[in-house]
């Protein structure tokens, strides 16, 4: 797994477990729509701004989002 697939994919899970879709999540940040859309098909690499906006609208620390991206990657070394 490379890093910007397991970013899409924590950024997915835990958008999914929030309840919201990419429109109701991108209005809480700020952002596009079509961005969080990119991030989810790792399109785009977000910034470290954009991590924070997300993470604040998710409700989550960006430590637990770095470190459940962190976790994807070492998942997939280790096999």
């Amino acid at each position: 797994m490379e890093f910007n697939e397991a970013v899409a994919s924590v950024l997915r899970e835990e958008r999914v477990k929030k309840g919201l879709s990419q429109e109701e999540l991108a209005h809480l940040c700020g952002i596009d729509r079509t961005y969080v859309s990119l991030l989810e098909r790792q399109k785009r690499k977000p910034t470290l701004s954009t991590i924070y906006k997300i993470c604040e609208s998710l409700g989550i620390s960006m430590a637990y989002f770095i470190n459940r991206t962190e976790t994807l990657l070492n998942n997939q070394q280790n096999l």
